[in-house]
C-alpha cells in the first residue's frame, strides 16, 4: 500500500490505531490527523484533577518520541473537508489533498447542543476538549455559583470536583433520576445521596427554560417552574453526538453512528471506523450499540489495525467503563439492558458494593462502587463466557473465584467433547 493508512482523529482510538499498526508489523506510511494543536492526551482527567488544579498539565497518550520513533506522521491542527472515495484522497481544509489506501475514521463525538435562550452567553460551556477544560478551569476560579445541565457521568464528575473546590453547585437533570441511561436505579440513588451529602444540590425531573445574563455573561439559569438559579458558570452535559458528517457525505452507511461490521469496516471496506462514532451489532446482546468509552475505542482500534493487515477476526471485547465521582469509583462491565433480577454484594452504607445483573440465569454485567476486585473478576468471568448462578454470587467472592477456576479447568474438555 504505497499511500498507506490515514487515521482521522487523534484521540484514544486514533492513537491506538497508529500504535497497533506498527505493533502488528505494518511498514507502510501512517498519517495521524488531529484537529487540535496539541499532542494527543488523556481525556478522563479533564473533568477531575485538571479543572481543579491550576497547575495541572495535560497527560499525553504517548510521548512525542513515540510518533517520530515509529514513523507516525502526526499532523495537528488539520481539518478534513471531504473524503473523495473515487480518487482515494482526503481533501484538507486550506491544504493539499492526502492520498490513501485505507482510512480509519476515529472522529469521536461532540457535546449535544441545547436550543436554549441564552446558550450563547459567555460562561456557558461544554466539556469535550483540552481547550474546554482550560476554559472551565479559568471560569470556575472566578465563579461562586455553578449550574450543570445534565446528570450524566461528565456532569456529575465536574459537580463533585467543583464542589470539592468550594463552589456552590446545582445539577439539573430532565429525567427523574441521575445517570438514567447508564446505571441501575440503586447506583444512581447512591450517587445522589453521596453528592447531596457534600452539598451538591440536585434537581431531577427539571428542565432549564432559559439562561439569563448580565453584560454578556451568564448570571442565572431559570428552571421550567420559574426558579432562578444563580450561575456565573453554566456547564452543559446532556450527552454527545457522533461525528459522522465526513462519512455520511462520502456515501457511507450511517445508523446512530457509522455502521461497521465485526471487523470495523464500513459499507466502503477501505474505510474503517472505531470509537465513539462506530455503530455495530454487539456480539453479546445481539443488539445494535454505539459505545462511548476509552476501552471500546482502544479495543476497536487494535482490531481495525489487524483487519488492515488481513487478520479478519470478529470484535468480541467485553465492554467495561469507569467513572470517578467524588469518593466513588464506579466500574461497570458488560451491558445490563434487559436484566430482570440482580444480586447485591457489599454494603451501600459503607460506600462499597456491587450489583450483579441477570436476565434469567445469564449474567449480563456488574456495576461496582469502590469494589475493584469485583470488577476485575467480572471482566474475567464475562471474558471466559462464564455465567455463575445467582446463589454462587450471593456466596461471595471466594465462591465466585472457585467457580470460575472450575469452569476454566473444564472448558477445554467441553470444547473437545
Amino acid at each position: 500500500m504505497k499511500n498507506g493508512v490515514v487515521i482521522v482523529g487523534a484521540g484514544h482510538a486514533g492513537v491506538q490505531a497508529a500504535a497497533s499498526l506498527r505493533e502488528e508489523g505494518y511498514d507502510g506510511p501512517v498519517i495521524l490527523i488531529g484537529d487540535e494543536n496539541e499532542l494527543p492526551y488523556h481525556k478522563p482527567p479533564l473533568s477531575k484533577t485538571f479543572i481543579k488544579d491550576a497547575e495541572a498539565k495535560p497527560q499525553p497518550l504517548r510521548g512525542e518520541a513515540f510518533y517520530t520513533g515509529n514513523a507516525i506522521d502526526y499532523r495537528p491542527g488539520v481539518w478534513i473537508d471531504r473524503i473523495d472515495v473515487g480518487a482515494r484522497r482526503l481533501d484538507v481544509s486550506g491544504g493539499d489533498a492526502i492520498p490513501f489506501d485505507r482510512v480509519v475514521l476515529a472522529t469521536g463525538s461532540r457535546p449535544r447542543l441545547l436550543k436554549l435562550n441564552g446558550a450563547q452567553l459567555a460562561g456557558v460551556v461544554s466539556l469535550r476538549s483540552l481547550a474546554d477544560a482550560r476554559m472551565i478551569r479559568e471560569l470556575s476560579a472566578q465563579s461562586e455559583d455553578v449550574v450543570i445541565l445534565g446528570g450524566g457521568f461528565i456532569g456529575l464528575e465536574i459537580a463533585a470536583t467543583l464542589r470539592a473546590a468550594g463552589r456552590k453547585v446545582t445539577v439539573v437533570e430532565a429525567l427523574d433520576r441521575l445517570l438514567g441511561r447508564a446505571v441501575a436505579p440503586a447506583i444512581a440513588a447512591h450517587v445522589r445521596q453521596r453528592l447531596e451529602a457534600i452539598g451538591v444540590r440536585i434537581l431531577t425531573g427539571t428542565t432549564i427554560a432559559r439562561l439569563d445574563g448580565e453584560g454578556g455573561r451568564v448570571s442565572a439559569a431559570i428552571t421550567s417552574s420559574g426558579e432562578r438559579l444563580p450561575a456565573q458558570l453554566a456547564i452543559i452535559g446532556v450527552g454527545v453526538v457522533p461525528n459522522v458528517e465526513l462519512a455520511e457525505a462520502a456515501g457511507i452507511a450511517i445508523a446512530n453512528g457509522v455502521r461497521v461490521d465485526q471487523h470495523m469496516q464500513s459499507s466502503i471496506p477501505e474505510i474503517l471506523t472505531v470509537g465513539d462514532a462506530a455503530s455495530y451489532r454487539h456480539w453479546f446482546t445481539g443488539g445494535d450499540v454505539r459505545l462511548e468509552s476509552v476501552q471500546n475505542a482502544t479495543d476497536q482500534a487494535r482490531l481495525a489495525a489487524r483487519t488492515i493487515l488481513g487478520h479478519l477476526e470478529p470484535y468480541s471485547a467485553v465492554p467495561w467503563f469507569w467513572s470517578d465521582i467524588g469518593d466513588m469509583k464506579l466500574q461497570m462491565v458488560g451491558l445490563t439492558q434487559g436484566g430482570d433480577s440482580h444480586v447485591v454484594l457489599g454494603e451501600p452504607s459503607e460506600n462499597r458494593f456491587s450489583i450483579y445483573h441477570y436476565a434469567g440465569n445469564r449474567l449480563l454485567g456488574i456495576e461496582s462502587v469502590n469494589r475493584p476486585a469485583d470488577h476485575m473478576l467480572g471482566r474475567k468471568m464475562l471474558g471466559a463466557g462464564f455465567s455463575p448462578a445467582p446463589q454462587t454470587v450471593a456466596a461471595g467472592p471466594d465462591a465466585l473465584k472457585a467457580a470460575l477456576a472450575a469452569f476454566s479447568q473444564d472448558e477445554p474438555a467441553r470444547a473437545t467433547g
